[in-house]
């Protein structure tokens, strides 16, 4: 059984992702005010709407592109974060002032790649925003990893948040396998197998390693949440949670929210992986419906 590689067949996938990023983008956002804490500890969930953040407006303008072009076209890319950019959604200072710059005629090229005194970001923004690439080419896993790696400069050119997005689309792709979901080392071992050597590569490399520690704060102290906001210290915690909860996307929230860290980011790449999975993966429909809608432009609206 094969995914469907047809252009519909495609974009279902990415906006089964898609909503399953922005509703653990959304309701992990929830947990970063402190009368929330307490509900995190119970696992239950705020009072709604939830409203996302930057990660589920970039991944928006993912899909948009690869919906009008099939592929990613880096310009485009850069053109549709810069156009639809809304300051108040949580960006970081470096990407906020990008993303600016390119709105008023800036050359995305030059201004990524001046980034912290020319090294790039090294940030997590580049893997937040691309699980539904990796539902997109779920029939091609090294696909997605490529398309995944054009994906990443226009903002993020340092090799670690590149190979960040390249690890978090791959995971997606794998998860969306229509044959059902592999198993939590299949999964984190296709990963690695799929990404260069690097400080993220590594990291996947322990937690795959640690896929049968139970405790998740453990896992977290080892690997990092994304207290440091950086690509290695993000994604392979949030692969390591994914991995453990394929088809359960209610055990994934909650096991990388109660971690803490960057609770909205880790949970966007951990919803956006799960949901890849299809209806098996999918957020729960009350969460759904909870979860701020997405933007008028966006695919599927």
């Amino acid at each position: 059984m094969t995914a469907d590689s047809s252009p519909d067949g495609r974009l279902e996938r990415a906006l089964a992702s898609l909503r399953g990023l922005a509703v653990g983008d959304a309701l992990g956002s929830q947990y970063f005010v402190p009368v929330n804490y307490p509900l995190l500890k119970r696992r239950e969930t705020p009072p709604g709407p939830w409203q996302w953040t930057d990660d589920t407006e970039m991944a928006c303008s993912v899909v948009a592109v690869l919906a009008a072009h099939q592929r990613i076209d880096q310009d485009e890319l850069a053109r549709s974060f810069a156009v639809h950019h809304d300051f108040d959604r949580g960006y970081g200072p470096a990407v906020n002032r990008l993303l600016r710059l390119v709105r008023e005629g800036g050359d995305w090229r030059e201004l990524a790649s001046a980034l912290f005194n020319g090294q790039g970001s090294w940030g997590n923004g580049a893997a937040m925003r691309i699980a539904p690439l990796g539902a997109w080419y779920a029939d091609d896993p090294e696909q997605a990893t490529h398309q995944a790696e054009i994906s990443a400069y226009p903002t993020h050119q340092h090799r670690e948040a590149v190979v960040g997005a390249m690890a978090v689309a791959a995971a997606a792709a794998l998860a969306a396998d229509p044959a059902g979901p592999p198993t939590a080392e299949a999964l984190l071992d296709g990963v690695i197998a799929l990404v260069p050597k690097s400080a993220v590569g590594a990291g996947l490399r322990r937690a795959r390693d640690m896929l049968d520690y139970a405790d998740a704060d453990t896992v977290a102290a080892v690997l990092g949440c994304g207290r440091r906001t950086t690509a290695h210290d993000t994604v392979p915690f949030a692969l390591w949670s994914a991995a453990r909860a394929l088809g359960d996307y209610e055990t994934a929230f909650w096991t990388t929210a109660q971690a803490g860290g960057d609770v909205d980011t880790t949970c966007a790449i951990v919803g956006g992986v799960v949901a890849s999975g299809g209806k098996d993966g999918a957020p729960p429909e009350g969460w759904v419906e909870q979860t701020e809608a997405l933007p008028d432009w966006a695919p599927g609206r």
